[in-house]
Order: structure tokens, then sequence, then C-alpha cells
């Protein structure tokens, strides 16, 4: 480690410097879990009375323990997101501490990467690190080696214990059990864990709506009768007393809900279906149907369906004056002449006098858009206006960013407070045992993939000044506009107005047609244009 150079130790022990001055220290201490924390003495105060002990025993030296308590109880060392040690961090870069005591190691961290990157904090000022229990030197490349072997023991000891625990959680999915999980509408979780017993309120709703998707073929209309029904999505209690749930159906709730394959009696394991434990609530033969259906509409299992017309605006257009999609549809005067429409959902699906705008000639509405994008470049007023929307997106995109980070964070907070609550029982023998392990695992599973989100949403976050876009490439950009359009097929022409058109909102009361375009959209097509690709 290197050493603050208007110090001028003249020995090291364990890596604090000996120079006659006063070295204050900051002792650390962790407990994975809170059991016991509420004791008199507990292992906290066991860790920080041998700290202590060894700071007394280097008085001589002029060791000195700070009253400043760094006490982590009921944390995991597998990341750094603990309040002690943050502070602990803060002080260290505030200039606070010169030398920072564990009673071992891995009470600091149990990975490698965070403790790169703490021994970086502590290096940049000048303190030193000692383990009482374990005698290395972190002020030589020996001393650091043994440390970092120490720590990948520590690392792979903790990745272990998240390896069986997959390993187990995987063995009782392929018996079929219910290894936790968010509660699905029409079966209750058993009181004891890990079954799952039919609500047979909530299953015969689950049957219905198997039984209207079959009957109106689409998810809107399902949604539609469901709204007018006042069915909600499954509403449960939290461990903690807190009530989720109970939401209206959305198309992704109801997408969700008719290809989850519980229903059927099944679980699904890696992408392998294996026979559950519990009882099904949908016959096979109604599943296999409403599955083919599904897979024959729009979401057929994430295959674009093919758009056979060219319309462009193709899940673009809104109904401004209902908020909700218009679908392309079309008919024909006698076998030659084709006419094509959009058609606003509520008036195709209940009725005309749904909806004031109702429909509106498709070739018409497309060559509105296409006007107001190739019009762009040659309006300065358009030009200002557009830059000014494409500011106030990236500025709304970021913030929705942030406020999904923080819900983010919250939830990896609460997963990690869930398993710190179960990780004792998982130790022990018995059916609670083996329940609690498998639903560690899940929550471990469920953090990873949380953590991963993160890490995509910064790296969003931090790339979304790349997409900032000025007057003049606009400009550029669109002067070039019509040659480029020309020369596209109609399938390559939907595709180019979806990478710059986000929405287009069309008002049948007036004729007014609003576009909303894609900030990376209109970045694209500006590099298309400086490069002479367009």
């Amino acid at each position: 480690m290197p050493v603050d150079r208007q110090r001028k130790p003249t020995s090291a022990v364990n890596g604090a410097p000996t120079n006659g001055r006063t070295v204050r220290c900051a002792v650390y201490t962790r407990k994975s879990t809170d059991e016991g924390l509420e004791q008199e003495f507990n292992s906290l105060d066991a860790q920080r009375e041998a700290a202590e002990a060894y700071i007394l025993s280097q008085r001589h030296e002029g060791w000195t323990a700070l009253e400043q308590r760094y006490d982590d109880g009921g944390y995991t060392g597998a990341n750094m997101d603990r309040p002690a040690l943050m502070q602990l961090l803060a002080d260290v870069q505030a200039g606070a501490v010169d030398c920072v005591m564990v009673y071992k190691v891995d009470r600091l961290t149990r990975s490698l990467l965070d403790f790169s990157r703490i021994i970086e904090v502590f290096d940049k000022r000048g303190v030193s690190f000692v383990s009482v229990t374990q005698q290395f030197n972190t002020t030589n490349s020996l001393g650091r080696l043994t440390l970092n072997i120490l720590l990948s023991f520590a690392q792979f000891e903790r990745e272990m214990i998240a390896e069986r625990t997959r390993d187990k959680m995987g063995a009782a999915r392929r018996k079929g059990k219910w290894v936790g999980g968010n509660p699905v509408l029409g079966y209750d979780i058993d009181p004891r864990g890990g079954r799952l017993l039919v609500n047979e309120g909530e299953a015969d709703r689950v049957r219905s709506i198997f039984a209207l998707y079959l009957e109106r073929g689409a998810l809107m209309p399902v949604i539609q009768e469901l709204e007018h029904r006042g069915w909600r999505t499954k509403e449960w209690i939290t461990q903690k007393g807190h009530r989720c749930g109970g939401k209206p159906f959305a198309k992704n709730r109801l997408y969700n809900l008719l290809t989850n394959i519980i229903y059927a009696g099944k679980v699904n394991y890696g992408g392998q279906i294996y026979e559950g434990e519990h009882e099904a609530i949908v016959d096979v033969e109604t599943w296999d149907r409403v599955q083919q259906t599904l897979k024959g509409n729009s979401r057929s299992g994430g295959h674009e369906v093919r758009n056979k017309y060219g319309a462009i605006l193709k899940g673009l257009l809104q109904c401004a004056t209902c908020n909700v999609g218009m679908v392309h549809t079309y008919t024909r005067k006698g076998n030659h002449k084709l006419y094509r429409y959009y058609v606003c959902v509520n008036a195709h699906q209940r009725g005309w006098e749904q909806c004031e705008t109702r429909s509106v000639s498709a070739p018409a509405i497309e060559q509105a858009v296409v006007d107001q994008i190739r019009g762009i470049g040659r309006n300065p007023a358009l030009v200002s206006e557009v830059v000014r929307q494409l500011a106030e997106r990236g500025t709304a995109d970021l913030s929705a960013l942030a406020q999904e980070r923080q819900a983010g964070q919250h939830e990896l907070r609460r997963l990690h407070e869930e398993m710190k609550g179960i990780i004792t029982v998982a130790a022990s023998t018995g059916t609670a045992g083996r329940v609690a392990i498998d639903r560690l695992a899940d929550l471990q599973d469920r953090s990873q993939k949380l953590e991963c989100r993160l890490a995509e949403i910064q790296k969003e976050m931090t790339g979304m000044g790349q997409t900032a876009v000025d007057r003049r490439e606009i400009e550029e950009a669109l002067t070039n506009f019509d040659p480029l359009w020309q020369q596209l097929s109609p399938r390559e022409q939907e595709h180019l107005v979806k990478a710059l058109v986000e929405r287009v909102s069309y008002d049948g009361r007036n004729g007014n047609v609003t576009v909303g375009f894609r900030s990376v959209g209109i970045k694209q097509m500006c590099r298309q244009a400086k490069e002479g690709l367009s």
C-alpha cells in the first residue's frame, strides 16, 4: 500500500505506521444476520473488543481507538450497500482516520472487486488496513497477495453457498415444487410454505378469463370486459404488512396470465416444462387453444408480424379522442381498388358511437406524417421546436431512468433484508430448512437479475448525452430526406419512420396530427447524413 510521504514511518506492524505520532484507528465490525444483536454483548461487541485489545497493545506506537462506532449488524458482505461502511469511507475521505481495523478480512467484504475499490480509497488517503486475527503487511506485495488469497476464499465460500442454493432450487423445480415468488391469481400460498393451494373463487375468474380470450380472440376486448366486471389482478399482503397487487388488467398483465404455465398444473425451469405438485386450474385443451390463438395474433412469441400492406404508422398512431391506439385495416370495392384506414380501437371493438375520431384514411395521415418529417428542415420554427422537444424528452427519459433506478435500489434492499431474515432458517434441517433454502435461492436469482438491470440503467444514463442533437445536424439530415425516402421499399420506409417517430396522435374532431420524435432516431439520421449514407 502506498504510504503518505508526509509521514515518516520507521517500521510497520500489519500496515500501521509507527512514527511516534497518534494513529487514529477506526474499528469496523459486521455480522451477516441480525440474530442475537439484541443481546447485551453480541458478536459486534466481541469483534470490537478484540480490535481494541490489539490497539491497546500498540499504544507505545501512538495507536488510539476512535470513539465512533462503525457497526453493520445484519448486512451481507457481498456488496457495499452498508451504512456504517459508507460512513467509514466518508470519514477516510475526510482525513479523520489513519488506520482501519477489522477482526477478520471477510468482515470488511467478501468481494474481491469491492475490496479493490475500498483499498483504492485507503491508498489515496494513506490509510492503513489491519486484520486482528490474520497477520499480513499491506505495505508490500507479499502482504497484498496474502490478503487477496484470503478474500478469494471468502468470495469462493459465498459463491459456493449461492451455487448450492440454486442447485437445490433447480432440483425442487424439476420435482414441480413451488419455490417462491409473488402469488398469482387463482392460487394462495400454503402458510406452511412450499405449496400452492387453489383459491376456488379466483380460480373461477381465471377460467372465465381464458374462456373470454377464446371467445373474443384478442387482448383488448378481454381487457375491456374485465374492466366492466371490475376484476383486478391478484391482491396480497406482504410479510411486512404492505398491500400489493389488485391493479386493473393491462395488455402485459393479461398476456402474462394467459401464458403462465402454472395454470396448466406445470412449472417452467430453464425453458423445460415439468409436472407441478399443485392442482391445475385450466385443462390442457383450453391451455393449448389459448397459446395457439396468442401465437396467431400480434404477440406471437416475440416474432414480428408481417406488415402486408405497408402501414408505416402501425403501432405508432394514437386516437387523441380516446387516448388509445388506432389499428390498420382495409376494404376492397369490387375486385380491384384497395382502401386502407386506421381505426380507433374503441370504435372498432365497442362501436362507432364510442369515439368521435373513429377512423382516418391511411394514405392521407401517412403522407401528413412524412410531410412533417420533410418540413422540419425547411422551417426554422419547426427546427427550434423539435430541438426543444428532444431536449425535454431527454430530460424526461433521464428522470424516468432515475426513478426506475431508485425503485430498483429499494427493491434490492428489500430482497437483501428478506435474505438476511431467512438465512438462519436455511441452515436448519427438516422441512423448514428446505423451504427456506428454496426461497433463498429464488431471492438470490432475483437479486442478481435486478443488479444487472441497475447496471444497464446506469449505462443508459451515462450514454444519454451521446444522443443529443443540435439544430444544424437536423437541418443537414432533413435536407436530404427526399432522395433517401424515394429509394426505400415500403418495409424500409416503415422502419425509418419508427426509428424517427415515437408517437403520432390524430384528433378527428379538428383534423390535428401531432408527431413526437425520437431523439435517438434523429441522431442516427443526422449521423447518416454526415457520412453521406442518406
